[in-house]
């Protein structure tokens, strides 16, 4: 499933994203990609969810798989087909948010995401709603996205219960 969902990302961003202009999109693809790879390093120990591995060998490897080619995929479709109309923009993040939430949903029911610790369905999609509107704010004002980001997480860390345990150098 998660090697087919990378495959239909890259034909989606082939047919439909604005590729062709990747490098004005890049440091929002970058800023996705760091907030799903310190998610991974906070919780490595006590993941709120957790993708199953299919044809890749592990978790880490999935995981590399949605860091390096959906989630940036994501960015040059999101943000570089975003409307100018309210109303299109409105509908816009109800299409991105459905997509994340319907895949997952998916995911879920043929046990390619497993949750734990009070994390579910509700809460990624509570995230995507979150996360799209942080993708396009990270766009336009990206320090503003920055100090938002922040918080965020903490609460998230926090509200969850993450043990965040920091290396402790040995003598």
């Amino acid at each position: 499933m998660h090697v087919g969902l990378a495959i239909l990302t890259v034909f989606s961003v082939w047919r439909w994203g604005d590729w062709r202009n990747w490098r004005e999109y890049h440091s929002v693809m970058l800023y996705i990609a760091i907030g799903n790879l310190t998610y991974n390093f906070l919780t490595a120990s006590y993941f709120l969810w957790r993708l199953d591995a299919d044809f890749l060998s592990n978790h880490t490897l999935t995981e590399m798989l949605y860091t390096f080619i959906i989630f940036p995929g994501t960015v040059l479709l999101f943000v570089g087909n975003y409307p100018q109309t309210k109303f299109r923009v409105i509908s816009h993040y109800s299409y991105w948010i459905f997509i994340y939430a319907g895949f997952e949903l998916i995911m879920t029911f043929t046990g390619h995401i497993e949750y734990q610790y009070g994390w579910n369905l509700y809460w990624s999609a509570g995230f995507d709603c979150i996360m799209f509107p942080m993708l396009m704010l990270f766009y336009k004002k990206p320090l503003i996205a920055y100090s938002l980001s922040l918080p965020i997480a903490l609460i998230l860390l926090w509200y969850f219960d993450v043990p965040v345990h920091l290396p402790v150098e040995e003598r």
